[in-house]
């Protein structure tokens, strides 16, 4: 029986960079989480007869609400819908289905990065037909559905077994319980090079990967462990946990700092890496040398003809706006079309959709290809492993080879975050208020060049975006960026961007807060810093 329920609109279901994100107990207010979905289906177009891929990172709530999707779904006339087993999907895994099965989208359940628990955060977001995310077109007509909706459509019917592999019925629409894991690993067999790897492993490459208790752990055990022929070990905390093991399922050097400590030991593995809430992300370390991912990307480029998947050429690259340059280093000596695009993934689809790019990435642990429509953890993490199995050589001594070659991009991110909002906004009015002012100053001993405010023009779809970070670039080549971030749930994040080029390779083992003193200094003069976040300093440096 489907009911149609009489709801109001919420004014906050505006979805951000990366869909709706909120602290569970808001989606656990009657009608929110419903209003949203129907929303969702309103706005995408006619559902009747369609497939939707639905899965989620195992974060607490995610079950509840996969069944208030198939619920939601069953009454908007959806033919079917495939779901991962336990309600667990990456969302890369999701995008590779929605292509592989020719779906009209899916839904992603997942806040990513951000904590889980009954008092952490929850996110839906939508992919297209494409695999992608959904452009800024479709999130803006999501939002204005969600301002007019009366009512929402629900089947009255009980709860599908998540945990029982195979078909399932609501109303006449069908359901498949997959194993989330089988299409995607198998995917990943195609594009690398596994018996190199294999061989690697057993001439003794060691490796430690962290799945930080979220989605990538079943993933892991699988590849790394089962088709790969790690030892069982090599992934730890492989089992989802509703609240991440009670820590921020992010790779970086304040929440995966165990791993970067035992890489850095005389005893440690020859290379280690870990994955984010929802496996788009990640972070890969080297014996002895953490690997920034604006490096990352930029290795990978300058070695993916190595690796089988990418023997036939890179046809272009791509990174957001705040990433290191040293990508652009490598396109210019290959020759790869090279392309600047806002922060947010959605940027890059239109790209890879029309062929224009082979590989892209962003500052913050996301790193993919034209493989699937996502960022993509463990594809990165697989893509170094090849290439370390390749080449022979170390991870260290693969970033040191590359610094030689192309320079190196001394980059590092300062994040303010859970600061009150209203000063965050101040603080990046006041200094926009004063880019035109800053050209030609000298502070420091660098020169001002230019300053300016980073607007996007889409090459595929000729759209434009506005208020995509303030840029100061200096003389010499060096440059500072300023922007808010739109992945927290509470008060406001501010992120700051330093980078400096170094081609002399004597002077390419400095420590990289050292290096970038002078333009920390110079960020947290120009930006007031201190005075409008009453911060004394960062609360991530990466």
């Amino acid at each position: 029986m489907i009911q149609a329920i009489i709801t109001k609109p919420f004014a906050d279901q505006d979805p951000g960079t990366s869909g709706l994100r909120k602290k569970v107990k808001i989606f656990e207010t009657p009608h929110y989480t419903e209003n949203f979905i129907q929303s969702i289906f309103d706005c995408t177009g006619k559902s009747k007869g369609k497939r939707l891929i639905v899965g989620g990172d195992g974060r607490f709530f995610n079950q509840q609400v996969i069944q208030k999707v198939l619920k939601i779904a069953a009454a908007n006339g959806f033919a079917s819908i495939m779901v991962g087993k336990g309600g667990i999907l990456s969302t890369p895994a999701v995008s590779h289905l929605i292509q592989k099965y020719k779906a009209h989208g899916g839904i992603i359940l997942s806040a990513s990065h951000n904590p889980g628990g009954s008092d952490g955060d929850f996110g839906i977001k939508y992919n297209i037909a494409s695999g992608g995310p959904a452009p800024e077109k479709v999130t803006k007509g999501i939002y204005a559905c969600s301002q007019k909706i009366r009512c929402y459509r629900i089947a009255n019917v009980g709860d599908i077994d998540l945990d029982r592999l195979g078909h399932q019925e609501i109303g006449g629409m069908k359901i498949e319980i997959v194993d989330p894991v089988r299409d995607y690993a198998d995917l990943m067999e195609k594009l690398f090079d596994f018996q190199a790897i294999r061989q690697a492993i057993a001439d003794g490459l060691r490796f430690r990967f962290d799945a930080m208790h979220a989605v990538s752990g079943p993933y892991a055990h699988e590849i790394f462990e089962k088709r790969l022929g790690f030892p069982t070990g090599t992934v730890i905390k492989g089992q989802p946990l509703p609240d991440f093991g009670n820590k921020n399922p992010d790779p970086n050097p304040v929440h995966a700092k165990d791993l970067i400590d035992l890489l850095m030991s005389d005893g440690g593995p020859d290379f280690g890496a870990a994955s984010d809430g929802d496996g788009d992300r990640n972070l890969v370390i080297g014996k002895g040398i953490f690997i920034t991912p604006s490096d990352s990307l930029a290795i990978l480029a300058a070695n993916a003809h190595l690796v089988k998947g990418y023997r036939a050429g890179v046809a272009g690259v791509a990174r957001s706006m705040p990433t290191s340059t040293a990508i652009d280093r490598v396109a210019k000596k290959h020759r790869f079309f090279l392309y600047e695009t806002p922060t947010g993934w959605k940027f890059f689809c239109n790209l890879l959709d029309m062929g224009l790019i082979t590989l892209c990435g962003e500052e913050s642990f996301g790193t993919g290809s034209s493989h699937v429509l996502e960022k993509d953890g463990l594809w990165a993490i697989l893509m170094w492993l090849n290439i370390l199995s390749i080449t022979g050589k170390s991870a260290l001594d693969i970033v040191r080879n590359h610094w030689r070659e192309y320079g190196r991009n001394y980059y590092s991110r300062h994040d303010y975050e859970e600061v009150d909002t209203a000063a965050a906004k101040e603080m990046m009015k006041n200094l926009h208020d004063r880019l035109e002012s800053l050209p030609g100053m000298e502070i420091g001993g660098f020169k001002i060049e230019k300053a300016d405010e980073f607007v996007y023009h889409d090459p595929v779809d000729c759209s434009v975006s506005h208020n995509q970070g303030l840029r100061i670039l200096f003389k010499n080549g060096s440059r500072i960026v300023f922007r808010l971030s739109g992945t927290g749930t509470q008060g406001a994040t501010v992120r700051v961007y330093m980078e400096r080029y170094e081609a002399d390779p004597v002077l390419q083992e400095q420590n990289t807060q050292k290096a970038l003193s002078t333009l920390i200094s110079i960020a947290d003069e120009i930006g007031n810093l201190k005075l409008y976040l009453n911060r004394n300093a960062p609360t991530v440096i990466t």
